[in-house]
């Protein structure tokens, strides 16, 4: 076997070839208790603008917007698609946050059956620091109304940008992560698999998303159903690094010190409808027709049906011989709408001043 330090040798002689890492299993949602060690945000979405009320954990038992099928033992993440919406209400929806953090050193991975999509619907499953924009921000999964490929993306503290990149997409939306340039956009990679968001991720059986959080950087993969490696099928308690290959989108310390940029994250699934985003004016025309509002979030909700996460698990490994998890209670995290966090921003150099 060879030694760590002949490993990080290779690694500054070969650029391009990731440190060799194994992880172990420390956390795992799944199953009947799946929705055990999360909060429910119960409120309406004051984050982002969206058009829609991340209801409460009862409400969302209650009326089967969050639940564990039955039959297939996966959990269930839903918009409400069979209330009928007035013209100036809110559409009931899903935003959940674990209550432990997750720290450097980890690795976690999501197997989805299905996403959301459809026009309106702004769905995600990120991370985020307590305190964002300090701490940071990690988006493995997010993109909006009928778009067809995954978006991955950071949102920091000035000062962090994408730097010698080791990946296989080329498709980089911006290099600069910092939540005060371009309207908080980050430093986004979009995924050149067609089949990483939408219809068809769904025909697909979907597949799983691979996140690594570590100090020699941030890098998500993706792998439909049919092409999941074997080392991390199924519930597998360890596996290395090594067997992912390339991944997607990678942010190396190079160009961002991750222990600077960077703290124990919150794990959170969403789905909020319109928005700053999805229901742009703009971003909205470029895939659906009408009114993101009036045509969609208002009515009898049947443009909602395909607007639900199907999870068969997200488990958390650690570096060997550790354990990343920070334990919490509650995780009602904040997530700024770019004018939101441009405003926070003013009144803080107002209080410096």
């Amino acid at each position: 076997m060879r030694s760590s330090s002949s490993i990080a040798l290779l690694s500054v002689l070969l650029p391009g070839i990731l440190a060799v890492t194994t992880y172990d299993m420390v956390k795992e949602y799944s199953g009947s208790t799946f929705f055990d060690g999360w909060d429910f945000y119960g409120s309406f979405d004051n984050l982002t603008n969206g058009d829609a009320i991340f209801v409460t954990s009862s409400v969302a038992s209650s009326s089967k917007l969050a639940y564990v099928d039955s039959t297939t033992n996966r959990a269930i993440i839903k918009v409400d698609n069979t209330s009928t919406v007035a013209f100036s209400d809110k559409r009931n929806t899903v935003r959940i946050s674990s209550q432990d953090e997750v720290g450097v050193g980890s690795v976690w991975i999501a197997d989805m059956y299905h996403v959301p999509f459809g026009c309106s619907v702004w769905p995600a499953f990120w991370s985020q620091a307590p305190d964002w924009p300090t701490g940071g921000e990690i988006d493995t999964f997010e993109h909006w109304n009928m778009e067809l490929h995954n978006q991955m993306t950071l949102h920091t503290d000035p000062g962090c940008n994408q730097v010698s990149a080791v990946q296989t997409s080329k498709v980089v939306n911006s290099t600069d992560c910092s939540n005060l340039d371009n309207s908080n956009a980050g430093c986004g990679v979009m995924d050149p698999n067609d089949s990483s968001y939408g219809a068809k991720f769904a025909a697909a059986q979907g597949g799983v998303f691979v996140t690594e959080f570590s100090e020699s950087g941030i890098s998500v993969w993706f792998f439909n159903r049919s092409s999941i490696p074997t080392s991390i099928s199924g519930n597998a308690s360890s596996f290395s690094i090594s067997d992912l290959g390339t991944p997607v989108a990678n942010w190396p310390t190079g160009g961002c010190a991750i222990d600077t940029f960077f703290k124990p994250q919150h794990l959170i699934f969403d789905i909020t409808l319109c928005g700053d985003a999805a229901g742009a004016t703009s971003v909205f025309a470029q895939t659906c027709s009408g009114i993101c509002y009036d045509n969609y979030v208002v009515g009898n909700g049947s443009a909602y049906n395909n607007a639900y996460f199907d999870v068969a698990s997200v488990r958390v490994y650690s570096v060997a011989g550790t354990n990343t998890i920070v334990k919490g209670s509650s995780a009602l995290l904040f997530r700024a709408s770019p004018w939101v966090a441009a405003a926070l921003s003013a009144v803080v150099m107002i209080l410096v001043l």
